[in-house]
């Protein structure tokens, strides 16, 4: 993009400047539509599950409905409640927002189509990611109210637990493809067996797919393991004191966190912008759509997930991550790092 830019006659710098301020706004704008009409798929899938019709009144079959609740929320008045500490209140959900987006940076959409094709994309990932966390717990003590500060703590809690087993889970991937590279990752996931492409299908990385997965719902936030936002508990957790555009972007960041996990799944273990079989005519679809096709595969189980499985208490969170996936992500690191040792590096140390 920097040449097409140099062709029209900016110079170098100028022109990797317009190139990459285009290269964020055609990944973040689409994201936020995506967010919107995610938001619509999600509350359309827990309806048909519950029977009921679900958005179907602004725009044809309510696809406008998500648009609707974005511009009511944008015409209401941001109240600051008087006890609260006013520019950490108005500061978290920004923070929240804007980690959000950062993420995004190093996805690789299709061979070659990536914002920022980084060596250690991964570690940037779970960098950033972490960095969630902040705009959670000053949301909860900022608004200086108790339940959204109870929320906040259970938030820090859960997502620092479960970051854990996440990253031992990636180091069992980082260890088989070789390079912290996503795009390396990806590509290092063609040809199981000669016809089929992705970790998943490998027997020593599918139950870290499989954790990678329940983690991902407990890193979001979603049932089962939506703790933060129990309503008999919490009122409506750590955002109970916001209003208007301070309270949506909690809402755009957590979803857009969500398709970001979903997208990760697909990268990491099914293959990501490659076809589920390595067979040429298949490689004719664009990358992208098969990237696409997967993740909404995801976002689906993820929907399906919230609508049939009932909450956990905290403490079988908190057993779950610790007691159990902790030892198993560990344990697999030690069995996948074993067999590449013996068989790929011939055993030599």
């Amino acid at each position: 993009m920097t040449a097409f830019f140099q062709s029209l006659g900016l110079p170098y710098e100028w022109a990797w400047f317009v190139a990459t301020i285009a290269g964020i706004l055609l990944i973040a704008l689409p994201v936020m539509i995506s967010v919107a009409m995610i938001i619509y798929a999600d509350r359309k899938i827990w309806a048909a599950m519950a029977l009921r019709r679900g958005p179907n009144v602004v725009g044809p079959l309510g696809l406008l409905q998500s648009f609707a609740d974005g511009l009511k929320v944008f015409l209401q008045e941001t109240i600051v409640p008087s006890a609260a500490n006013k520019g950490l209140f108005l500061l978290a959900p920004i923070i929240t927002f804007t980690v959000a987006l950062l993420a995004w940076a190093v996805i690789p959409f299709d061979v070659g189509v990536v914002l920022a094709d980084i060596n250690v994309g991964l570690l940037y990932i779970l960098a950033v990611s972490s960095l969630g966390v902040y705009g959670v717990v000053l949301a909860g003590w900022a608004s200086n109210s108790k339940y959204p500060f109870f929320s906040a703590m259970r938030a820090s809690a859960q997502m620092i637990s479960y970051e854990v087993s996440i990253g031992f889970t990636l180091i069992t991937v980082v260890l088989w493809a070789g390079s912290f590279n996503l795009t390396e990752i990806v590509q290092s996931q063609q040809g199981y067996y000669g016809f089929l492409n992705g970790h998943g299908f490998n027997p020593l990385l599918f139950p870290m797919a499989v954790v990678f997965l329940i983690s991902a719902l407990a890193e979001t936030a979603r049932a089962p393991f939506d703790l933060t936002e129990a309503e008999a508990e919490l009122v409506a957790g750590y955002q109970t004191e916001y209003s208007s555009m301070a309270f949506a972007l909690f809402w755009l960041g957590e979803y857009a966190n969500v398709i970001l996990m979903c997208m990760l799944n697909a990268l990491l273990f099914w293959g990501g912008y490659l076809p589920p079989f390595d067979w040429a005519p298949l490689y004719m679809v664009p990358g992208i759509i098969w990237l696409l096709a997967k993740t909404l595969f995801f976002f689906f189980v993820f929907s399906w997930v919230k609508a049939t499985v009932p909450r956990y208490r905290y403490d079988q969170l908190m057993r779950l991550g610790w007691k159990i996936f902790l030892p198993l992500s560990l344990f697999f690191v030690f069995i996948v790092s074993g067999f590449l040792m013996l068989t790929r590096y011939g055993g030599a140390a």
